[in-house]
């Protein structure tokens, strides 16, 4: 089960930077997740051999200065509820502040590991003024600079030391569908149309996770553990509308699923946060299904679904393989349609296409459209094959991989999805030499 570190503090400590430098440390590293804004706010990283995701509170302070304060506060609580460790970011430069004193006071209250890092410490003399830190009562500090990376092995050496060890997940063979989105969508009401009157066939079964709940779903000839991400402990005073909240809970969820059902608020449109939680899902390899609810409060005309799609499908591109339910949790229209298409998506991941039929289908297609010469030399794909990964992954073995492009790729890619079927999942296409 992979572990989650925040990492806090006010703004213009250096977070962000610290964040940047920690996700691209290793070749491993698979990338953030960029959302609306242009910060990045979520990464998975692996040091000495432990995998953690790393989320980075410093893109979700909105407003003005006169209530940093008060959303600093928030976005603390919410690390302290959902993170295994809390790394606090203070600036050396500017010495210990009020709000540093605010953040370090709801820190020492938690059961949560806290590491108290000072950063912008590149001159023995700012070695010497961090000594200050100590005031704050967390103990020992660890001096880096997020700029040049100096003391950042130490920090994340301590950090993985640290993370708990890893739970034994529950063996299930049942496929993982996680209802996730932003607070307010319908989450809850889709899963309570969902299992509402028929108790009697629901079993809740402990999380494999310590946040989230597994029900087991066995209806109409369909059998699968559904993961709510939408009451995980609620707490009055966390806002609903923070992006923080819908994020920090979809991590584990998604990381932990075959399939991301996505509902979505039809009203409000797709927004940042679900394009957020999308990109999430696909960087995961997760299948992914979109559930338009409250379809049932739009004013319609015969063009609006398709009007609706084209805008999703803008925000996903080059990713438009994916199913589209348009629904209504309250009225219960098409909530069975969109569990089938979970169903077909979970198979679709899981397929397996024999070598001999994937070169009959492809080396036809390649020989007609070959890859586009470059700087003189032409590229030949004589062999394809799928990998035996859980998730769909193909290799064609060419003499010059190196000069295949990405437009090349895609190409390959959409000819897979053409003559093969993997709707709503990420197909990965690898060149590699003979």
């Amino acid at each position: 089960m992979s572990r989650i570190v925040a990492i806090v503090g006010r703004p213009n400590v250096g977070k962000s930077t610290l964040f940047n430098r920690l996700i691209k440390r290793r070749e491993a590293i698979v990338d953030a997740v960029s959302g609306v804004t242009r910060d990045r706010h979520y990464g998975r990283s692996d040091w000495n051999g432990r995998e953690f995701s790393l989320i980075d509170t410093g893109g979700y302070v909105v407003g003005s200065d006169d209530i940093f304060e008060q959303e600093i506060d928030k976005q603390v609580e919410l690390a302290i509820d959902e993170a295994d460790i809390l790394v606090f970011v203070v600036d050396v430069e500017t010495g210990v502040t009020g709000m540093d004193e605010d953040v370090a006071n709801l820190l020492r209250r938690s059961d949560k590991p806290v590491f108290l890092v000072v950063n912008k410490v590149d001159t023995a003399m700012r070695e010497a003024n961090a000594v200050e830190f100590y005031s704050l009562g967390l103990g020992e500090y660890y001096t880096i600079s997020s700029i040049n990376g100096s003391g950042t092995g130490e920090l994340l050496d301590a950090v993985v030391e640290a993370l708990p060890e890893d739970e034994e997940e529950e063996v299930s063979e049942l496929p993982r569908f996680a209802v996730v989105g932003r607070p307010n969508a319908g989450k809850s009401s889709f899963i309570n149309a969902l299992i509402g009157e028929d108790r009697y066939i629901v079993t809740d079964i402990a999380g494999t996770t310590r946040d989230s709940n597994d029900t087991r779903y066995n209806r109409f000839g369909f059998e699968f553990n559904l993961v709510d991400t939408a009451g995980i402990r609620r707490k009055a005073k966390v806002k609903e509308d923070l992006e923080f909240y819908s994020v920090m809970r979809s991590v584990r969820a998604i990381e932990h699923s075959d399939v991301c059902l996505l509902v979505l608020d039809a009203t409000r449109g797709f927004e940042g946060q679900d394009v957020n939680i999308f990109w999430l899902a696909q960087r995961n390899r997760k299948g992914v299904v979109i559930l338009v609810n409250k379809w049932d409060l739009i004013e319609k005309d015969t063009n609006s679904a398709k009007a609706f799609t084209q805008a999703i499908e803008r925000e996903i591109a080059p990713f438009t393989d994916v199913p589209i339910i348009y629904m209504s949790a309250l009225t219960k229209q098409r909530i069975y349609k969109a569990i089938e298409t979970a169903v077909e998506v979970y198979e679709n991941r899981s397929k397996r296409i024999k070598t001999s039929v994937l070169n009959e289908t492809m080396l036809p297609i390649i020989e007609n459209t070959p890859p586009p010469a470059t700087k003189g030399k032409f590229i030949k794909i004589k062999y394809c094959m799928q990998l035996p990964t859980p998730m769909p992954q193909f290799v064609f073995f060419a003499n010059l991989p190196q000069y295949v492009k990405d437009p090349y790729k895609r190409f390959i890619e959409n000819q897979l999805r053409d003559h093969f079927g993997f709707t709503g999942v990420p197909i990965d296409v690898y060149f590699r030499k003979k």
